[in-house]
């Protein structure tokens, strides 16, 4: 199990056994926990003769695999990491690198990446990373020579920032989120006492590695409970099954929308399912339909654990518990880490059963966005952060998530939790994803819309689906508009976006 006093990230990369394996990749040679620790030491000592220490940022734009993990992992013993998508274009690196006053940029060697060019142009000295034989092995090469004495040398410690990454900035422009060791360290313990994650433990990587839930619950929650987490270079249907076959994996986090891209393929790979050490699937990071995870259980045989997080909590607030304990689909478990309430308006606790805003407090949480004391003021209250989002916990501690409260729907009045409409939605058999948002409406202020996956094999038109949504909710409820696409909108990890997606999809009523 996690070591509850660890507070770094380096005390956790102790836990394992010295030739244990820690960090892989498909068809990699394994990096072993004392390699992984030998990496940590190497690297801060290189940092430190490149003139960066503890606190000083460093951006990483490396592609997911092994390198992304460990060079989150080593960096963050003796500086902040700043892991970026490697996807965004050049003015967004150079956006990102200003804000983040980085001190330096991580890329690949030989990588031809925007970031190369924005860093350049900023004059943020570039270390190149140079892949070893093992997976995630590495070593930094300054692309121009570049020296100095650090203001803070050495090792990191525990109230020292490890991690800062940016809000998604859906609605406003992105806060920075600084996340210290203390935070980091308690989230992977958090995650792997949830999960009961032992040195036996392998988990399958699949999510990007510049988001909250990679770096923390797939990686670092897996090397600190002394087990090994094998890191892919991103999702891919066609090629998973063929990672559970050659990894063995026996467990697996991701975001909802990735296990319904997997649910049609797996039929045709039950042997290798059959065959396999899964344990469990986790799913966090959106709101996980209860069709679909009766259907991935069944798929899968193992229980699918949902669970709830964000960036400001270090991934991990809540969490359904593992068998036999119950787990509902619909609620996103107990409280696993932090302390969960539900305020209202005023910051006054509400009873069991009563919806309010879900606010928590812990270890895990951070400390308020960086030089943003408007955003501080909003965020806090009375000690607890304001998750932003709306739900209630019922009479045994479950906490039931009604709708994010930016993307509640109020049409003329009557407020509309998407997430009902949604699960309505996919009660109808021709439908295998739903997405209901917010469609400006020139009396109503707002009405309801939807956008539709159908499965396969089966159709419906958008007045079926109206009229089954009629027998189901009340009418202000049902749709006005329904549009069908091949795959639902979602972000860069996977996330599914409603805030604004009327403008994108370019509709209104």
């Amino acid at each position: 199990m996690p070591d509850p006093s660890a507070e770094t990230i380096l005390a956790l990369l102790a836990a394992g056994a010295s030739d244990a394996p820690a960090i892989g990749a498909p068809d990699r040679p394994w990096l072993s926990h004392a390699a992984l620790h030998a990496l940590a030491g190497r690297t801060v000592a290189a940092l430190n003769g490149f003139g960066i220490g503890r606190n000083d940022r460093v951006a990483i734009v490396v592609p997911n695999g092994a390198e992304a993990a460990t060079a989150f992992l080593a960096i963050a013993c003796g500086a902040t990491t700043a892991p970026l998508n490697p996807a965004y274009t050049r003015d967004e690196f150079s956006f990102y690198l200003q804000d983040l006053r980085a001190r330096a940029l991580v890329v690949l060697e030989g990588d031809d990446t925007a970031a190369r060019d924005a860093a350049k142009t900023l004059g943020v000295p570039i270390l190149a990373l140079l892949p070893g034989a093992a997976a995630g092995d590495f070593s930094l090469r300054p692309e121009t020579p570049l020296s100095g004495t650090p203001a803070q040398a050495g090792l990191a410690e525990a109230d020292d920032v490890a991690l800062v990454l940016h809000t998604s900035g859906t609605t406003s422009r992105p806060k920075i989120v600084p996340l210290s060791h203390r935070n980091v360290t308690t989230s992977a313990n958090n995650i792997g006492r949830a999960l009961a994650l032992t040195p036996g433990d392998v988990g399958l990587n699949i999510m990007p590695l510049f988001h909250i839930h990679g770096l923390i619950a797939a990686v670092l929650s897996a090397v600190a409970a002394g087990g090994a987490v094998c890191c892919t270079p991103g999702f891919n249907a066609f090629r998973f099954f063929g990672w559970l076959d050659a990894v063995r994996p026996t467990w697996v986090t991701a975001v909802p929308t990735m296990f319904q891209t997997l649910l049609p393929y797996a039929a045709r790979n039950r042997e290798i399912i059959a065959g396999g050490r899964l344990r469990l699937l986790r799913t966090s990071s959106a709101s996980l339909p209860a069709p679909v995870m009766q259907d991935l259980e069944a798929a899968f045989a193992v229980p699918v654990i949902e669970s709830y997080g964000m960036t400001e909590a270090t991934h991990q607030m809540a969490s359904n518990p593992l068998p036999p304990a119950a787990r509902y689909p619909g609620s996103v478990g107990i409280a696993a880490g932090p302390e969960i309430s539900i305020l209202d308006e005023a910051g006054h606790a509400l009873p069991p059963g009563t919806p309010g805003e879900v606010c928590i407090r812990g270890r895990n949480v951070t400390a308020g966005y960086e030089a943003n004391p408007e955003a501080n003021a909003k965020a806090f209250t009375h000690g607890w952060f304001r998750t932003g989002d709306e739900g209630f916990l019922d009479a045994d501690g479950y906490l039931r998530l009604t709708g994010r409260l930016k993307e509640i729907i109020i049409r003329g009045g009557e407020k509309v939790s998407p997430l009902e409409v949604d699960a309505v939605l996919l009660a109808h058999p021709a439908v295998a994803q739903a997405l209901t948002f917010a469609m400006p409406h020139p009396k109503l202020g707002e009405e309801v819309a939807a956008v539709i996956v159908l499965r396969p094999d089966i159709s419906a038109d958008e007045a079926a689906l109206r009229a089954f949504c009629a027998e189901r909710l009340a009418t202000f409820k049902v749709p006005r508009k329904i549009v069908f696409r091949d795959e639902l909108p979602k972000g860069a990890t996977g996330k599914l976006q409603r805030i604004g997606l009327a403008a994108r999809l370019g509709i209104s009523a």
